[in-house]
């Protein structure tokens, strides 16, 4: 939509639907309510699709997924109050994954702030952590206004942005003037930083590149490939963007963090350079892993990002540079090129590449190999990947399978592997799925959820259905809390505290809903059961059922000692068990 000539008189309502049309948005997820309802009703006309969810938590997740996939923010409102409250878990997912989000949240009305009337909180608190930037619209003149700006914020900083707006001031009329916002674009960093990083690469005897998250949303991944074939580099995806680099290039190493992939540790172990892109290389990412303290402790660290409050900030770098992910590794590449010329491809490093890969991957078939029933969850990962199609996005909850899976999933382009990043939450997955589909209903999607975080999501099968939104979910059902549970294995001397469950069949309930359901309790079976769900077309519910005795490492180990009881009555109940 182009501007319109000069200041038009209309209501706020009005003015908040046609500055929406002027910023492209096509879609909002949320749940209706009275606060917000003078608005809602020009949606239609607008050709706004809004979209009502069983529950607003599950909104926002759905928001975040069809930006993280659309690379554009979009947009998600609820009633005020406890619609609103819920939102806070997927803001905050929605946070720490940089989201280009517009939360609305429509308030108690001016008159009654303060008054203790119905549904009434103070809501910019609340989300005062979990935000890139706030604002209270204070004048229904203001409306457009301030929704331009926070548009603009919301792609300018890479986050969830914040619109509260008092319920009565959608009423009244002015003046408002309707432009789309400013698109900021992000150059390469300083040059002289750029140089400098340019020259550690160049005389480096084994650079290594970690590719993260920032690369994805520079559309970057190109530029990143051109750079490491120069240098001869591996590749390391950083912990769960598996999408940031090509799995089948011959210098990826595959994922770092929390199960992943031994080659890519080993290599960047021996860096003595490591470039880190659009990463901001968080601690939980870089942890200790299958017994590898990985980090090299003496290598030059390059850091750069497009938020410079992450330069430094969760490990000692040697150099920090401001810059987006792409620009700045294609004038690292011409600076490279112009100082030192055409370089050779260094067939030693590809083939020790190459030799660490299949290690890994034999060692993981090994640990994959467990056939027959119950179905081994890392034999049913390793199934799946080999018949995922290459177009697939997939996302993943938190899990203890889901997070193992971070070892087999593989992706050849990006905005493809949505996570949960490190808020960690549960109940992520299927809504943020049912958003990417929505964002890209011409790809396959693909939902990994355990069967606790189900219980926080399945009613958004309704949604699904609905909605006509044909998403696959693979519910891993072994009957519990499963990394809980591992660390009462590993702690707490088999103690279960929580951590069992008691499921009724998955299938059979979204059936119920109007989705197909199918229980998956062999082996043989799993293959062709999915090759099923993703060909039908439909929402589709996979209820597979795994090993309940095999579980992956504790998620924080960093986290947890061994227990120490001082109270007597402890240490007889433990004796008498």
């Amino acid at each position: 939509m182009t501007s319109m000539s000069g200041p038009v008189k209309m209501t706020p309502s009005e003015a908040f639907v046609e500055q929406l049309v002027a910023e492209g948005v096509e879609l909002v997820p949320g749940i209706v309510g009275s606060a917000f309802m003078d608005a809602l009703d020009l949606f239609p006309a607008a050709g706004i699709r809004f979209l009502p969810v069983a529950h607003e938590q599950n909104a926002a997740h759905m928001a975040d997924g069809y930006a993280r996939v659309r690379n554009e923010p979009t947009v998600t409102i609820a009633q005020n109050g406890p619609g609103i409250t819920n939102f806070v878990t997927a803001v905050a997912a929605a946070y720490w994954a940089h989201t280009p989000m517009v939360v609305v949240t429509p308030s108690a009305g001016s008159m009654g702030v303060g008054l203790g009337g119905f549904q009434e909180t103070e809501q910019l608190p609340v989300f005062s952590k979990i935000t890139k930037w706030q604002v209270q619209v204070n004048r229904p003149e203001r409306m457009a206004e301030q929704l331009r700006r926070a548009f603009y914020l919301a792609k300018a900083e890479h986050g969830p942005v914040q619109v509260d707006i008092p319920r009565d001031y959608f009423y009244g009329e002015g003046e408002y003037d309707i432009r789309p916002s400013l698109n900021l674009r992000r150059g390469p960093g300083d040059t002289a930083d750029v140089t400098r990083a340019a020259e550690l690469l160049a005389n480096a005897e084994h650079p290594v590149v970690v590719a993260g998250g920032g690369v994805v949303q520079a559309d970057g991944v190109d530029a990143v490939r051109a750079l490491a074939e120069y240098l001869t580099a591996p590749v390391a995806n950083s912990y769960l963007h598996n999408d940031s680099f090509p799995q089948s290039h011959e210098l990826a190493a595959g994922p770092l963090g929390y199960q992943g992939s031994k080659a890519a540790m080993t290599l960047i172990g021996e860096a003595d350079v490591v470039l880190a892109l659009g990463s901001r290389l968080n601690p939980f990412g870089t942890l200790p892993q299958h017994g590898m303290d990985y980090w090299p402790r003496n290598a030059k660290i390059v850091q750069i990002d497009a938020d410079h409050r992450t330069l430094d900030l969760s490990k000692n770098i040697d150099l920090g540079i401001c810059g987006d992910a792409k620009a700045t590794a294609e004038l690292l590449l011409s600076i490279l090129r112009e100082r030192h010329g055409a370089r050779e491809r260094k067939a030693d490093v590809v083939e020790r590449i190459a030799r660490e890969r299949a290690a890994w991957a034999d060692e993981l078939a090994g640990m994959s190999s467990k056939a027959g029933e119950p179905i081994s969850p890392r034999r049913a990962l390793s199934i799946l990947r080999d018949v995922m199609p290459g177009d697939a996005i997939v996302t993943t909850d938190i899990g203890n399978v889901c997070s193992v899976a971070n070892s087999y999933l593989h992706f050849e382009q990006p905005r493809s592997f949505l996570a949960a990043m490190t808020f960690g939450n549960c109940g992520y997955s299927y809504p943020t799925a049912l958003g990417a589909k929505l964002a890209a209903p011409d790809r396959p999607v693909v939902a990994y959820v355990g069967d606790g975080a189900w219980g926080m999501s399945q009613t958004e099968v309704m949604t699904a259905v609905r909605e006509d939104i044909p998403v696959v979910a693979v519910v891993w059902n072994n009957a519990q809390w499963g990394a809980e549970k591992k660390n009462q294995v590993d702690y707490y001397d088999d103690r279960y505290v929580g951590t069992n469950l008691a499921n009724p069949n998955f299938a059979d309930v979204a059936a119920s809903m109007g989705a197909s359901g199918v229980t998956v309790e062999k082996e043989a079976e799993l293959g062709d059961a999915f090759h099923a769900a993703v060909a039908s077309g439909r929402p589709t519910v996979m209820n597979v059922v795994v090993d309940s005795a095999e579980l992956g490492d504790p998620f924080r180990r960093d986290a947890l000692k061994q227990p120490v009881r001082l109270l007597d009555k402890y240490r007889h109940l433990a004796a008498d068990r």
